[in-house]
């Protein structure tokens, strides 16, 4: 094929091809609702050459591989180029040196969903659509509202009765109209299917759509252009992760993220494809349990028990049958976190790394620590997160009394409410003052931070056993975090000189160490330690049941 024969509509059911000069919703041929585009990567990677370095940070650097015929219908509020941040103190503590989060709170509308919308909207504007109509659970809608109110497009906009009042809000502000469905969201999608075909308008598709998929591919473009910044380039001029992780409802985000990797293969910006993977909250998780029965097909969840709204998706439909090909093939895992892991994981990235999300980027970083913990991911593998979104609230009295509309959905039990369970104190009562002895600075911040963020405590700190020695005579704490790696007077010397000194032998001591420990060396901590803890393979809140452990008797 020459290259005027680019881009082309491909069906992922029986192949079938043409050039991409008409709007497909379906294969012409056999009527597969799966419809992939192609383009002409050599001369793709062609002009990125020359021509990137010279581009904005937003998503449409990448134009050439973007389904959007005509650049006059492009819309654009800056989407895209969204920081990749190293997570030093969450890879301090997890002991996972490349740990990087994808910052897509940093979009218009604050959600990587203003990818899907500016891309999915702009495409709307060149066919000539001037209503459309939407299932949400609550981002998409968002987006959507705000790039529909740029491009002049009237959006009906569905959601479940289940999505916070604030996400309605923020979809009403832009002038979409809001249909509240008391059901679940697929029963909410299939509502306004309905309605859409009753009114002969356009329905956005989601997974299927094309758009919606290829707007994705810009995240990966945008991790292996950064990670190369970095890491530095490697064989090939950008890197992939070993390991992509995203929480997942319906599966748009990997499904597409997946594409961008492989176009960046074909054109030989990166070496290898990463490892997906695909976490999802236990109480709406057909993903999980269909992939644990190795079916092709997931089986719905009929009545999704969970709080976190956004991934309450009960059937992922074909963006399972795709995803879990991919692993099959690839390598990854399909994993899954109760609520209660998705907010600690919440509150952990808030207080070590200053970033506050939302659940379903929770469930996302909760899959990590699952996934470190059961050894599927190395600690010493590059890995990025999605951190998929931020929530912004609307004040109730800009919109009045009559922005929402509420409908009726056959009746099934509805899921609880949304909402951040309050994080457990775990510190016990009669600890206020803690000595922290660890040459590491990074290492010293890290304990600061976790104690920090529990309340009042007074942090006494030294960097080396002799200084520790005398600030915990002086000081007199009520706990002690001991390193067993130091200079001038190591941990097991501390700990002789405690348990020789009858006024110090009381203190509870919690060990610390990245230290691998041999057996004798076991021996002379037992019986006069209250815990050890390896760096890199505990959470805040097993450092903090452990202290609270260690004081319950003071």
């Amino acid at each position: 094929m020459n290259t005027n024969d680019y881009p082309r509509l491909q069906c992922a059911r029986c192949g079938y091809s043409e050039s991409f000069t008409r709007p497909l919703e379906r294969c012409p041929q056999c009527d597969g609702d799966w419809l992939d585009v192609l383009y002409d990567y050599p001369r793709v990677a062609r002009i990125w050459q020359r021509e990137l370095p010279r581009r904005p940070q937003t998503m449409w650097r990448y134009r050439e591989l973007l389904p959007l015929r005509d650049d006059a219908h492009r819309l654009s509020m800056g989407e895209g180029g969204t920081p990749l941040l190293r997570a030093v103190n969450l890879g301090m503590m997890l002991s996972c040196s490349h740990l990087y989060i994808k910052d897509e709170r940093q979009g218009p509308t604050g959600s990587f969903k203003d990818r899907q919308a500016a891309l999915a909207i702009s495409v709307m504007k060149e066919l000539g659509i001037t209503e459309a109509v939407l299932a949400s659970t609550g981002n998409v809608a968002i987006s959507y509202a705000a790039y529909s109110a740029l491009a002049g497009i009237k959006i009906w906009a569905f959601l479940t009765s289940l999505v916070p009042a604030e996400k309605m809000r923020e979809v009403a502000i832009y002038g979409a109209k809001v249909i509240k469905v008391t059901g679940t969201y697929d029963q909410t999608k299939q509502v306004a299917a309905d309605f859409a075909k009753r009114r002969g308008l356009y329905l956005d598709r989601g997974v299927r759509s094309i758009a919606a998929r290829e707007s994705m591919k810009t995240v990966a473009f945008e991790i292996a252009e950064q990670l190369a910044a970095h890491l530095g380039p490697g064989p090939t001029p950008w890197r992939a992760p070993d390991w992509y992780i995203q929480a997942v409802s319906g599966g748009l985000g990997p499904v597409g993220v997946w594409k961008g990797f492989e176009e960046l293969m074909r054109m030989g910006l990166i070496d290898r494809m990463p490892r997906l993977a695909c976490i999802q909250a236990e109480g709406c998780a057909p993903m999980v349990h269909s992939f644990e029965k190795g079916l092709e097909k997931a089986e719905p969840i009929l009545n999704p028990r969970t709080r976190i709204i956004t991934v309450a998706t009960g059937d992922p439909g074909p963006a399972y049958t795709f995803l879990v090909r991919v692993i099959r093939e690839h390598g990854g895992a399909f994993e899954m976190v109760s609520d209660e892991e998705a907010f600690r994981a919440i509150h952990v990235l808030a207080k070590l790394e200053g970033i506050s999300m939302e659940p379903a980027a929770g469930v996302a970083f909760a899959g990590l620590f699952k996934l470190l913990s059961k050894g599927v991911i190395r600690r010493d593998e590059v890995v990025v997160v999605n951190c998929s979104g931020h929530t912004f609230p609307v004040e109730k009295h800009l919109l009045g009394e009559d922005w929402v509309q509420t409908v009726e959905a056959p009746a099934r039990a509805p899921a609880p409410e949304e909402g951040l369970l309050a994080s457990l104190e775990l510190l016990g009562r009669n600890v206020r003052r803690v000595a922290i002895l660890e040459d590491d600075p990074g290492a010293r911040r890290l304990l600061r931070r976790i104690l920090q963020a529990r309340g009042p405590y007074h942090i006494l700190e030294a960097e080396n056993g002799r200084e520790g020695l005398e600030l915990i005579r002086r000081e007199r704490p009520d706990l002690i975090l001991l390193d067993l790696m130091m200079p001038e007077l190591d941990g097991f010397g501390v700990l002789e000189v405690l348990q020789a000194d009858e006024e110090l032998y009381n203190i509870p001591v919690i060990v610390v160490t990245a230290k691998e420990l041999t057996p004798d060396e076991r021996v002379r901590l037992n019986g006069h330690i209250q815990a050890l803890l390896q760096k890199g393979a505990f959470t805040d809140e097993e450092l903090l049941r452990e202290i609270s452990g260690a004081t319950e008797s003071l």
